[in-house]
């Protein structure tokens, strides 16, 4: 197994910091979810990338697609309810918008935008839903269209600005699912219940994004 990088190892600064965001906030994503599901959210999530911190020094770093399948094995096994499938086929769409990349250090902005396209899409197929739905889905995408379009700009963004639009969108697309009705998952069986408060699917895509934004320069 190769060690990670300080230079090369955006991918898994980014999966890292997306475990100890699970995990770190497992009270708060289990909260939100109270308000109309039915409160596991957060355990479920935090158990299941527990795992994957506990096991990071074993994953196979070979190629992107390796490691990716790999964190998606353990999510797919180890985070319960309907969050485990969910979020273990994102991660495992996403390792095959990379299979053609032979290593971690050679990923681009374009290749990143690929990754979140394909776990977008592997999302709407396992849990037959879409944006308007209010899942996490609608953070997810508007965030992948504000990185697209600022990678698209022209100005060569640095990848700590790109973060930071990924965050900033992601939170207010979290926020603007406040007034909408869940038309999937648990929270749909409350049915006018899930209106006024926001998703907490996609509220823990927002925390994840802010925190990859907030520590971007100091990873490594």
């Amino acid at each position: 197994m190769s060690s990670p990088s300080t230079a090369g190892s955006d991918l898994e600064f980014v999966v890292r910091t997306i475990a100890r965001t699970a995990v770190d906030n497992e009270k708060q994503f289990g909260d939100l979810d109270a308000v109309a599901g039915d409160g596991d959210f957060g355990y479920s999530l935090a158990r299941g990338f527990e795992i994957v911190l506990a096991d990071w020094e074993t994953f196979d770093r070979g190629s992107p697609s390796d490691f990716l399948k790999r964190v998606a094995m353990v999510i797919s096994k180890r985070v319960g309810g309907t969050s485990g499938p969910l979020w273990g086929t994102a991660f495992l769409r996403a390792a095959g918008a990379v299979k053609e990349r032979p290593d971690l250090a050679g990923l681009s902005g374009q290749d990143a935008v690929a990754m979140l396209r394909a776990a977008a899409e592997g999302i709407k197929v396992r849990g037959r839903s879409d944006l308007g739905d209010k899942t996490l889905l609608d953070a997810l995408i508007p965030m992948t269209d504000a990185v697209e379009k600022e990678l698209g700009a022209g100005g060569g963004a640095s990848g700590a600005a790109v973060a930071r639009v990924a965050a900033t969108s992601a939170r207010a697309a979290a926020e603007a699912t406040t007034p909408m009705q869940a038309m999937r998952g648990r929270q749909s069986y409350t049915g006018e219940r899930s209106i006024g408060s926001p998703d907490p699917g996609a509220v823990a895509v927002a925390v994840m994004a802010e925190r990859i934004a907030d520590t971007w320069e100091s990873r490594g």
